[in-house]
């Protein structure tokens, strides 16, 4: 079975070329294989309750019981979501010793329903407070592209991208709060979505910031990432209609976004537009200069920090200790803001806000680099310094979209071989639907 989507798999299913169970069975055994990232990609594996949810799905289907179009297919969850019977730990050895969760997040429930199979819980940065994946609790899962050299997946959904990659389950549930979905996307060359944040319900998620988290899908392609935020969203299910590059107005960001690109990112993001306009794309080069305010909007810890700090000074006092110590300065930087800073900060976004979405209401599209790095080595990232500038780094093209409240996909744009790059499209709030429409053409065109 090579690179199945979830629709090529709904078909095998109906068709009965395959079964949920040896699904599952091939999933779990690329989890516990000895030579692979399972043992660092995911936090907890329900093998037994994924198989039993497997055979009742294929004793239903040869009963003849019309079953939702994706049942039976396994899928992992994020360590931040509440699953019943299991500790959220949100990447955590803080929470290890919570009591079980009593009910399964909304997000989780409603992948439920529509006949998914939570595999496990997948790996992450601690409270989802970094853009590298790096975990000194329960490890860090490395990327598939240069492995030898021990490149990372990018975080803070870093063990949910491994489990796609790797064939450990076939999408993914994560959470984006300035990148965390997009970044591992790129990363692992793989699909990547963030919706507008009030999409989806945060409900059962261990928060971060609540101004700017949301919940979506890591997947194949951009119809799994698609068919996933619909359910998310509890919406039916049907596939994006189909769109032509071609007349598309696509917006393309000139300043801050471009700032210290890698070559390889360069080349491919200049490559991959050179393919949009041959294909009719209309291509406007955009300078947008909002964004270069963006680090002084930010200058007192930005969002994240304020409402992280706000979220954990109990558990800092009591086990600050057992926290990773990476993670928890960013989350004291909050106690350094006043209320003041933080009404200013509130401000800022909405004028923020205001300004961009005058700038590219009238495009398709805004497309940038995901990531302006290719993975970095772990080894390299041992120095606190090195790793602070190339998390700001990282972190910094996809957060403009959390900022803005926005919507955004990155797709892969490497040839086979290469370094994994990402392109990311993006809208303003409350385009998800258009954006997967128009993300849906580009990866056509791209191949």
């Amino acid at each position: 079975m090579s690179v199945p989507t979830l629709a090529s798999l709904s078909d095998m299913l109906r068709s009965g070329s395959v079964t949920s169970e040896a699904l599952t069975e091939r999933c779990l055994a690329a989890i516990s294989d000895p030579q692979g990232e399972g043992a660092r990609a995911f936090i907890h594996v329900d093998a037994e309750g994924a198989l039993a949810t497997a055979r009742a799905t294929d004793q239903m289907r040869a009963a003849g019981v019309v079953l939702p179009p994706f049942a039976g297919i396994p899928i992992s969850v994020k360590d931040l979501f509440d699953v019943a019977g299991q500790v959220t730990r949100a990447g955590s050895k803080v929470l290890a010793d919570a009591a079980p969760a009593e009910r399964d997040a909304p997000a989780v429930a409603r992948l439920r329903r529509a006949g998914l199979i939570v595999i496990g819980r997948t790996n992450m940065t601690e409270f989802a407070f970094s853009g590298l994946g790096l975990n000194p609790h329960y490890g860090t899962p490395l990327a598939p592209w240069s492995r030898s050299e021990g490149r990372i997946s990018g975080g803070s959904s870093s063990g949910a991208a491994i489990s796609v990659s790797d064939g450990m389950c076939f999408g993914a549930l994560g959470t984006d709060t300035g990148g965390s979905c997009r970044i591992p996307a790129a990363f692992t060359g793989l699909v990547g979505w963030k919706p507008t944040a009030r999409r989806v319900p945060l409900t059962g998620a261990v928060p971060l910031s609540s101004s700017l988290d949301s919940v979506g899908p890591i997947a194949r392609t951009v119809a799994c990432c698609a068919a996933l935020d619909a359910i998310l969203a509890g919406e039916d299910v049907r596939d994006p209609a189909p769109m032509d590059v071609a007349g598309l107005r696509i917006a393309v960001i000139e300043n801050y976004v471009t700032n210290d690109l890698d070559a390889v990112v360069a080349s491919a993001f200049e490559r991959a537009l050179d393919r949009l306009s041959q294909a009719g794309a209309w291509l406007v080069r955009l300078n947008i200069p909002a964004l270069d305010r963006i680090p002084q909007i930010n200058a007192a810890g930005g969002f994240a920090a304020a409402e992280s700090y706000a979220s954990h000074r109990a558990l800092l006092e009591s086990r600050g200790d057992d926290y990773d110590p990476r993670v928890r300065v960013r989350i004291e930087r909050g106690s350094q803001q006043s209320a003041a800073d933080y009404l200013d900060l509130i401000a800022a976004r909405a004028d923020f806000i205001a300004e961009v979405s005058r700038a590219i209401g009238d495009f398709d599209a805004v497309a940038m680099p995901t990531v302006p790095i290719i993975p970095p080595r772990l080894a390299d990232l041992s120095d606190d310094a090195d790793y602070g500038r190339i998390n700001l780094l990282a972190l910094r093209n996809p957060s403009v979209v959390n900022l803005l409240d926005g919507c955004a996909i990155s797709l892969p744009i490497h040839d086979a071989g290469e370094a994994p790059v990402g392109i990311s499209l993006a809208a303003c709030g409350g385009q998800d639907r258009h954006l997967l429409r128009v993300a849906q053409a580009v990866e056509r065109c791209l191949g």
